[in-house]
């Protein structure tokens, strides 16, 4: 079944799983699907209680400008136990045959080692 994705997206996606704490959610792939600018925000929690409720989660914001061709990674925002202090992001700006299976991209075009800082990062052409 095709699955069309509006110019303007960003989609994460994590390593295969079975079930949500079978394995950690490193590398994320960041599939950007350009032609408009795109926001999104990477919401991570314990999986498995309800400390949400109390504002035991993260996130971390993402912001592509179409304009200037940049991705920016924003700062994470809140902490829970046991979650990745550091994590490999790995981005794919989807074209015509490149970042457009279900599987993981046979070729990223840039990988960020994120430690929860700010990043900013420039499409090449």
């Amino acid at each position: 079944m095709p699955l069309y994705v509006k110019a303007g997206s960003i989609i994460p996606m994590g390593p295969f799983k079975q079930y949500a704490t079978e394995k950690s959610e490193d590398p994320i792939e960041l599939r950007i699907y350009t032609g408009a600018n795109a926001d999104f925000i990477l919401y991570e929690d314990e999986y498995d209680t309800y400390n949400y409720e109390k504002g035991v989660y993260s996130t971390i914001a993402f912001n592509w400008d179409e304009k200037s061709q940049t991705l920016t990674i924003g700062k994470r925002v809140g902490e829970f136990p046991g979650m990745l202090k550091e994590r490999e992001f790995r981005i794919v700006w989807v074209k015509e045959g490149h970042g457009t299976d279900v599987e993981i991209a046979p070729e990223i075009d840039k990988v960020i080692q994120y430690v929860g800082e700010r990043v900013i990062v420039k499409k090449f052409r």
